[in-house]
């Protein structure tokens, strides 16, 4: 049985009561489709790549039909999703690493995944969590800022956060946690002004207590 503070207890439960069913906003049928929608969502928000991907999808369904893909098609479709040029040669060559070095399926491992062109830590940690339900902290801005407001964190780094997370959460939550912390950063604990009067943990947050010093 892992050992877990009382401070962690609480913000767990507190998480698992206002958001008891977490699902990632990204619409995908396979690993593969999620991959690629998670890389476009770099920067862009997850209901403009759902528009992108409807159409991405149903021209390239696969690895083997994306590889095989114009660059230039690609641009044209992923246009709105921001960095296209970047994206479209990301995902292409993604796709062709997967088709040639995987039989066109998406690894688990991480560091298969993390070899795979425009596919860091966080896009593996979306996939191996959702896709293959292995334990895995995803960290992208809301819970870098979150984990950091609430003092279970201290570094910058991204990496470095989710190596910290993995330290003081247990496990069992890890999947579930991320998107929790996203959820809470959407709708409260904005980057510039968070409404911390709104917030179910705002008793415990450390961010709060020391302003209200």
């Amino acid at each position: 049985m892992e050992q877990v503070s009382k401070f962690v207890s609480v913000i767990i439960e507190r998480l698992k009561a206002h958001y008891p069913v977490v699902n990632t906003q990204l619409d995908h049928t396979t690993a593969f489709e999620l991959l690629i929608a998670t890389i476009l969502a770099a920067q862009c928000t997850d209901n403009q790549v759902n528009k992108v991907t409807k159409v991405l999808f149903a021209r390239y369904p696969d690895s083997q039909s994306l590889a095989g893909a114009s660059l230039d098609d690609l641009k044209k479709i992923i246009f709105s999703t921001g960095f296209y040029n970047n994206k479209a040669k990301n995902i292409k060559a993604c796709a062709d690493k997967i088709q040639k070095e995987f039989n066109g399926k998406v690894p688990r491992d991480i560091k298969a995944l993390t070899r795979l062109p425009g596919v860091g830590r966080k896009t593996a940690n979306v996939v191996r969590s959702v896709c293959f339900g292995i334990p895995a902290i995803v960290v992208d801005t809301h819970v870098l800022r979150i984990s950091g407001r609430l003092g279970l964190a201290r570094k910058k780094d991204p990496v470095k956060v989710e190596f910290e997370l993995m330290d003081v959460l247990p496990k069992a939550v890890w999947n579930e946690i991320g998107l929790q912390f996203i959820y809470l950063g959407r709708r409260i604990c904005h980057a510039r002004k968070p409404a911390c009067g709104q917030c179910f943990l705002n008793d415990l947050c450390p961010s709060v207590l020391r302003a209200a010093r």
